[in-house]
């Protein structure tokens, strides 16, 4: 479904009921069976590329996505910067574009609102995660907020001066692959969840898709008649 955006009722005939599958959905984000197999997966990730399984740095990030129209007026809002009605997925990656935390809010919200549970949720998951790195919209009291309240460092990245137009970001560039990562799953083009925290969800389940193909890559299925997944960047 991330994958496809396909909606649940279109699941392919060789799935169970959608309405089984929709309960599994349900049941595995209530009970964080969601994020477990998401966090054991980034750990294998982390240690094949000959990192600890537990980051020491971070970054963060924003993102604003239209909302269909199954998302309730309550849950959504106006974007006057990026000229968007929808919601607002935060995230905070390891330097690796890896998830470490995700929370969605009204597309209202400013960046430095919506940052402080993300960041609250990476102190609490991951107590190594000593300094984050994030762009100018989070500059000012959250700063200060994480230092005297978390105790970690958010340090700015600022533009270079007389920059125009978009260029690649030091420290930050994969925090923003992440998002693009995000954007090729057709699900998440648009957020079409009526519940913010089955959106986080998705992103979790979205996420753990590119890393099982990270973790595959070059390895054929060992189902009959499937051919070799194809390589990712």
């Amino acid at each position: 479904m991330a994958r496809t955006g396909c909606q649940w009722r279109y699941l392919p005939h060789d799935f169970p009921p959608w309405e089984t599958v929709y309960w599994y959905f349900t049941r595995w984000h209530e009970d964080g069976t969601v994020e477990r197999i998401h966090d054991a997966l980034r750990t294998r990730v982390r240690q094949a590329d000959g990192r600890r399984p537990e980051p020491t740095a971070g970054l963060l990030d924003s993102q604003s996505v239209r909302a269909a129209d199954t998302v309730p007026r309550s849950t959504s809002g106006y974007d006057a910067g990026k000229k968007t009605t929808g919601r607002k997925r935060f995230i905070v990656t390891d330097t690796l574009g890896l998830l470490l935390a995700v929370h969605i809010t009204a597309a209202s919200v400013q960046d430095r609102d919506g940052a402080r549970r993300p960041l609250l949720w990476t102190r609490l998951d991951h107590p190594s995660v000593r300094k984050i790195w994030a762009d100018q919209g989070f500059a000012g009291r959250l700063v200060t907020w994480a230092g005297d309240i978390l105790g970690r460092t958010v340090e700015i990245v600022r533009k270079q001066p007389g920059q125009r137009g978009f260029q690649v970001q030091p420290k930050r560039w994969a925090v923003e692959r992440t998002l693009g990562w995000l954007m090729t799953r057709r699900r998440l083009a648009r957020d079409y969840e009526t519940n913010p925290e089955h959106s986080a969800t998705m992103i979790r389940w979205a996420m753990t898709d590119v890393i099982l193909r990270r973790l595959t890559r070059g390895h054929p299925s060992t189902r009959p008649g499937r051919k070799p997944l194809r390589r990712t960047t």
